[in-house]
């Protein structure tokens, strides 16, 4: 515990909740943000106070946006016949980097883990049902590959069972410039298992 009446102690404590951020780098966070101009500081706070007004769930996929449809949504370019489920917003953010998917996502906001009570009645699925009872034609599931994101695209899988939407599984296996011997068993099976002729 930081003292009282400590101020960068307190901020540096406040920055290291923060995912992947430890001591260290919060203490450097906390020197950079004490090193600019006071106006900075003053807008990042404002910036952290505002932000829960500011941020809503789109309505229709769940996604961070300042508007009731996010901007995925409101895209009339993007496909409305394929939707891409992810577990939450920055799975969303990677997939949209990488620039090779153009249709619309659903944002579970967590995945199924029974041990943790988190059952399907906890996850927006449906949503996603009702959203899919238009022209969707097919669903991609792009969930972690880990127990609770298995469990939750055959959960998906089985939804869908009786549907004419089809449901369909990221690829997995080796990442590009991945050495094999430091590559895990159940990623080795999924590479083979997915093995294409070249």
């Amino acid at each position: 515990m930081r003292p009282a009446g400590d101020p960068i102690g307190e901020l540096v404590e406040l920055l290291s909740r923060l995912p992947s951020i430890g001591e260290r780098t919060a203490t450097r966070l906390a020197f950079h943000i004490l090193k600019r101009e006071p106006e900075y500081a003053k807008a990042l706070g404002q910036a952290l106070t505002d932000i829960h007004e500011r941020v809503i769930r789109c309505e229709d996929c769940g996604n961070y946006g300042a508007e009731a449809k996010c901007k995925i949504c409101s895209d009339i370019r993007r496909d409305p016949k394929i939707i891409c489920v992810v577990a939450q917003v920055p799975d969303l953010v990677a997939i949209e980097r990488s620039g090779t998917f153009r249709g619309r996502y659903h944002v579970l906001h967590g995945l199924l883990a029974p041990l943790d009570g988190v059952g399907p009645d906890r996850l927006p699925l449906d949503a996603l049902e009702k959203r899919c009872e238009s022209d969707v034609e097919e669903i991609v599931v792009a969930t972690p590959l880990s127990v609770e994101g298995e469990a939750t695209a055959l959960y998906i899988k089985q939804v869908f069972a009786e549907s004419k939407v089809q449901v369909s599984r990221i690829a997995s296996g080796v990442p590009h410039g991945g050495e094999l011997e430091f590559t895990d068993q159940v990623t080795l099976g999924r590479a083979f298992a997915g093995r294409k002729q070249i």
